[in-house]
């Protein structure tokens, strides 16, 4: 971002600005037309993404930026599109192996298409069945299981178990649509008529109610910060990227009314007029199902079926990620709505002063929405008694396919992760040794199989060099390669990294190189992993060094220099 003569932050390029006062604020115009480019042809960006630009009124670049970026528009497409799954889960389930195997069964390569433009094979990270992987997408029918590979090919039964899911708390506030009965929607409509922006606001202060998705800001002081008004929206955010984690996936398909109403209230705390979902292309499911609910919200009257109709009741759009791990945070995912490169962007200014389309916006993770039904039905106390003091509540932690009970189970903040681990999801399946444990994703932490006596909460994580994060948690058994396990790790962090920040741009690729290099990484790694950890722009890269340390302490002798 540049700045202006004045020192302030520079406004979005005049051109997109045009472009959204011309077609009413719809960020989705250039995602949605660029996507259609890209689904008819085989052919790289640079061929048919200027095309789609000038068509817009927009100089090339407004094309090809985007295009060039997501990994969705970049890979090559063939009439048959498979997406496999290389993230942390599934590379656990078989230490990566199941990708060749995939591979050999399409008879073609990751990351391009055959001679004839029949096949085409990207690779994709996370595409949340972690409880059963390794996965792929056969377009959008869902494939998992060791024998993937047979499953596309066409000689084994094709497999995509549900997830499955628990309430280990006795009284489920995020599972109690999914597990049975949802009055999401009465609430609402008891709130939107009986209560007051500042009765849902004092509720959800009173609960302690913090971001599920990573960062953990309290809710209420982040919808206290943005300003209501016409331009105000909420945007729930269903980009859930962290490998190990399908919480979010889980709710957006079993119970999408609580979703949205829990949108709903975001937007009537904030007398915001609008809502966003973005969901991730990954989960087509969940996209399909969110919109069959909005369209049954709309018809009940409990949605705005327009941005002029809106209200108290909001009108909501659906909108479609295109495959970046970064566009999760939320100016990266602002970003992507305005039609851009899903790119981190500095802050101040903060997106509640100025996000989507300059006007106030709020992000609130998926998860943390679907707290919020229960919270204004119960009362912010009642929230605050569940989990520990400084950490209230109740969080859905995902177990991975190497537990003997994978699943998503929810439970609340405070539970030791060994109760975790060993009573909840059974220890490994097959009796077999549990090596490290990976927390909170790619940006969380590793903790060593025999050091699991920490709480599940914040702080307490923290202390040991791990994260909470989404709170997924993936198995890492004795028989896979600690070295080949750091070299995953680097990997996804230079193919995820956004680029707009060369601390994390150039550190990620140096890091793999290292990794790769299979010996001690010298001091200069050192030097290297501070400098990440310092100045990048966005946590991807300042996070990405210490969970390389964490995995270093967890492993020992085995990935020694690597805990600098």
């Amino acid at each position: 971002m540049t700045a202006r003569q004045d020192g302030g932050p520079a406004r979005r390029p005049d051109a997109l600005r045009a472009l959204a006062a011309r077609h009413g604020r719809r960020g989705a115009l250039l995602p949605d037309a660029l996507e259609r480019a890209r689904s008819s042809t085989t052919e790289a960006p640079a061929e048919w993404a200027p095309h789609v630009a000038h068509a817009a009124g927009l100089p090339a670049a407004a094309g090809l930026g985007p295009a060039t970026y997501f990994a969705d528009l970049a890979a090559p497409r063939g009439a048959r599109h498979v997406r496999v799954c290389t993230a942390t889960a599934c590379f656990a389930a078989r230490g990566g192996g199941h990708l060749a195997e995939v591979e050999r069964a399409l008879g073609v390569a990751a990351g391009t298409a055959d001679a004839t433009g029949s096949v085409s094979l990207q690779t994709a990270h996370c595409l949340g069945f972690c409880y059963a992987g390794p996965a792929a997408l056969d377009g959008t029918r869902p494939h998992a299981g060791p024998d993937v590979a047979e499953q596309l090919a066409g000689r084994s039964e094709p497999r995509a178990p549900r997830i499955p899911a628990a309430d280990i708390t006795g009284a489920p506030v995020l599972l109690a649509g999914v597990l049975g009965a949802s009055s999401a929607w009465e609430v609402w409509r008891e709130t939107a008529a009986g209560r007051t922006p500042e009765d849902v606001r004092r509720e959800t202060a009173v609960s302690g109610l913090r971001g599920r998705g990573g960062a953990g800001f309290p809710v209420a002081a982040k919808w206290t910060a943005a300003a209501a008004g016409p331009d105000t929206v909420v945007v729930a955010n269903g980009d859930e990227g962290d490998p190990g984690s399908y919480a979010d996936r889980l709710l957006m398909e079993e119970d999408p009314e609580r979703v949205l109403a829990g949108l709903a209230l975001a937007c009537f705390a904030c007398g915001a007029r609008r809502g966003t979902v973005l969901v991730r292309s990954e989960y087509p499911g969940a996209l399909a199902r969110l919109r069959r609910a909005a369209e049954r919200a709309v018809r009940a009257g409990d949605l705005a079926p327009s941005a002029e109709a809106a209200g108290p009741r909001p009108f909501v759009e659906i909108a479609e990620g295109a495959g970046s791990y970064v566009s999760g945070e939320e100016t990266a995912l602002i970003a992507r709505l305005e039609g851009a490169r899903g790119c981190a962007r500095p802050r101040p200014p903060y997106p509640t002063d100025r996000g989507l389309w300059d006007g106030p916006t709020v992000v609130n993770n998926v998860e943390t929405l679907a707290a919020l039904p229960w919270i204004v039905a119960h009362g912010g106390r009642a929230y605050a008694r569940r989990g520990v003091p400084d950490e209230t509540g109740t969080k859905l932690v995902c177990l991975s396919e190497r537990f003997a009970r994978p699943g998503a189970y929810e439970v609340e903040l405070g539970t030791p992760v060994d109760e975790i681990v060993t009573r909840i999801g059974g220890g490994l399946r097959g009796g077999g040794e549990l090596a490290a444990l990976q927390i909170g994703g790619p940006l969380g932490g590793f903790l060593a199989g025999t050091a699991l006596d920490v709480p599940l909460a914040t702080a307490a994580l923290a202390a040991r060099g791990a994260a909470l994060g989404h709170a997924g948690m993936v198995a890492f058994d004795a028989v896979i390669d600690p070295r080949e396990l750091l070299r995953h790790v680097w990997e996804f962090a230079a193919d995820e990294s956004c680029g707009a920040c060369s601390p994390c741009r150039v550190g990620t690729r140096r890091g793999l190189a290292l990794a790769r290099e299979r010996h001690e990484p010298g001091e200069t790694y050192g030097s290297l992993a501070r400098l990440m950890g310092e100045a990048s722009l966005c946590a991807f890269g300042r996070r990405v060094p210490a969970a390389v340390r964490s995995l270093a302490r967890a492993y020992g002798p085995a990935l020694e220099g690597w805990d600098r």
